[in-house]
């Protein structure tokens, strides 16, 4: 455990295997009270009529993705607000990361956004139980992530790193962090 100075929301965000659920978890349970709180949850959440935000998405899925952020954000904001370090972990790029932020009513916001290198990412993909990449890949990801998600917070590329250095990086890194 760590006696970090950390309050608020910390988000979690990169492309599918980059390490952000493993990460997110590890940090959380260096906190001394904090929560995880997994984004896909709420996707998983619904039992019939959900759309999967792929390519080409519909209206339908957009709206669907944006209901899983909006219940994300509540939620986080409800650990916070009951004194606990929300440590939020989704799938959030582009323009839809200022967004969530915008969505938080916590304040701080930490925001660490994982991206390691593309043949990493697909090394991982490769060794998981679970596969994230449907109609995706991990360079059409990897571009998107790269190309038109601003450049807030912390970025770190954790290639190299194991889960512990990557904690220990972004716990280094709060103020780079801080949005």
């Amino acid at each position: 455990m760590t006696s970090a100075p950390l309050s608020g929301v910390v988000v979690i965000t990169g492309i599918m295997a980059s390490g952000k659920s493993t990460v997110a978890q590890a940090l959380a349970e260096r906190l001394p009270r904090a929560a995880h709180v997994r984004g896909d949850v709420f996707r998983r959440m619904i039992v019939s009529g959900g759309q999967e935000y792929e390519p080409g998405a519909s209206d339908e899925a957009a709206a669907q993705l944006r209901l899983r952020y909006g219940l994300s954000a509540s939620t986080a904001d409800a650990y916070a607000a009951a004194g606990f370090v929300a440590v939020v972990q989704d799938v959030i790029l582009g323009e839809e990361l200022k967004t969530y932020v915008d969505l938080l009513r916590t304040r701080p916001v930490h925001v660490v956004v994982l991206a390691p290198r593309p043949e990493s990412v697909a090394a991982r993909e490769a060794g998981r139980g679970k596969t994230g990449y449907g109609a995706w890949t991990v360079e059409d990801l990897d571009t998107g992530l790269r190309s038109t998600t601003p450049r807030i917070g912390l970025w770190l590329d954790s290639s190299d790193l194991t889960v512990d250095e990557t904690v220990d990086a972004i716990l280094a890194g709060l103020d780079e962090a801080r949005v």
